[in-house]
């Protein structure tokens, strides 16, 4: 990939992407319905509120520790084993949930492994090409998402062609998760001493320039709530205008949509932050995250829904992978997988909040909740333009 890759290391990345496209193939069976499933069990837009925010905040609170651990053991490969894991095995519990309750402490503790996981897997993949991590982390996500794609696709099958239940897809998605450990095993975990730094889990700890960025994802964090309130949104109006099994089964379609665009671009946007700059990248993925959530608050037809989610989808390619390349550049070398960890938990804590005030705001009126987001990623975006220039000088 890159002649100054060291031998090994360029074949991380595509290893790792096989993983995360096994087990997002299986996370993704199970995104699409979930929000119905916590209908069906009783739960409500408070409800769906509080499972989206506590899953990635449960996941947050693991990754600076694990990130630290990572870097004080010298050892990247036992994290990630471990994080996917751990994420198999609540999956299948997910299943046997029997009211919204079980949902919340099971799905927060799937993503518990995510949260394990995390930061020494990213720390690999800026590690195995350091020389070009945007163009890394977007072959990552692009597989990553690519999985995510034919998950939506057989969940859309599985439940509007063959009518399975909820619980019996969610079944079938955590036996799938278990084949992603298999090319893990191959992935080489590159020598390196372990680390007598201390564990830092505080802003103070981290270089000026990537503390100011920090908070900006996090001010950022507090718009991104969850994607099921996006689902929802266009499931009430199909729920009147096309009532039956297509009230469930656009939704679905909707979000394979979503995930097509995020894997499409995933990697030209990588590359694009690479060459331009990660600030340029990222402040259009802010900007655009408001517009595109602007369009959910005032537009409300078929047609609108398809261009808002082929939106959703290009925002999340010029964010998420970017983001961690961002920090990934702006981080020493021997804290790497802590200062990770350190971004990870503060965007994953802010999405508590975030998803709360969408459930709250949506209880009102469900506009709201989407005017809410478009004004605080402004805000972001202002933020950005402020002061992110001066953390690539």
């Amino acid at each position: 990939m890159n002649d100054k890759v060291p031998r090994g290391m360029g074949r991380n990345i595509l290893l790792l992407g096989v993983v995360s496209f096994l087990n997002d193939f299986s996370s993704e069976m199970i995104m699409p319905i979930l929000p119905f499933f916590i209908a069906d069990l009783g739960g409500g837009d408070v409800s769906l509120g509080l499972i989206g925010g506590a899953r990635d905040a449960i996941a947050s609170l693991l990754k600076v520790p694990c990130g630290y651990w990572s870097d004080r053991s010298g050892k990247r490969k036992i994290f990630a084993t471990a994080g996917y894991a751990s994420s198999a095995v609540f999956k299948l519990l997910l299943a046997f949930s029997a009211a919204w309750q079980h949902v919340l402490i099971f799905a927060g503790l799937e993503r518990m492994g995510k949260g394990i996981r995390t930061a020494a897997r990213d720390a690999i993949i800026s590690e195995s090409m350091p020389n070009a991590r945007g163009k890394g982390f977007g072959i990552h996500r692009s597989m990553d998402t690519a999985g995510a794609i034919l998950g939506s696709v057989v969940a859309f099958l599985l439940f509007f062609v063959w009518e399975f239940s909820f619980r019996s897809i969610i079944v079938a998605a955590s036996i799938l998760a278990l084949f992603s450990l298999v090319p893990l095993q191959f992935v080489k975990d590159k020598p390196r001493a372990p680390q007598s730094s201390s564990l830092r889990i505080s802003l103070s700890a981290l270089p000026a320039r990537l503390r100011g960025f920090v908070l900006v994802a996090g001010v950022f964090s507090l718009a991104d709530f969850s994607f099921m309130f996006f689902i929802m949104r266009s499931r009430d109006y199909f729920a009147v205008h096309f009532p039956g099994k297509l009230a469930g089964g656009l939704p679905i379609l909707l979000y394979v949509l979503f995930n097509i665009f995020y894997a499409v671009f995933a990697v030209p946007f990588g590359v694009l932050s690479d060459s331009i700059g990660r600030r340029r990248v990222l402040a259009a993925g802010y900007a655009l995250f408001a517009l595109m959530s602007l369009g959910f608050a005032f537009f409300n037809s078929l047609p609108a829904f398809i261009v808002l989610f082929a939106l959703y989808g290009v925002v999340r390619a010029l964010i998420d992978g970017n983001q961690r390349a961002f920090v990934s550049d702006l981080s020493p070398a021997d804290v790497r997988a802590t200062a990770l960890g350190t971004y990870h938990t503060v965007t994953g804590l802010a999405a508590l909040p975030a998803s709360l005030i969408a459930g709250l705001l949506r209880t009102i009126a469900p506009e709201a909740t989407f005017i809410y987001g478009g004004v605080v990623a402004a805000i972001a975006v202002g933020l950005f333009v402020g002061f992110g220039r001066r953390a690539e000088q």
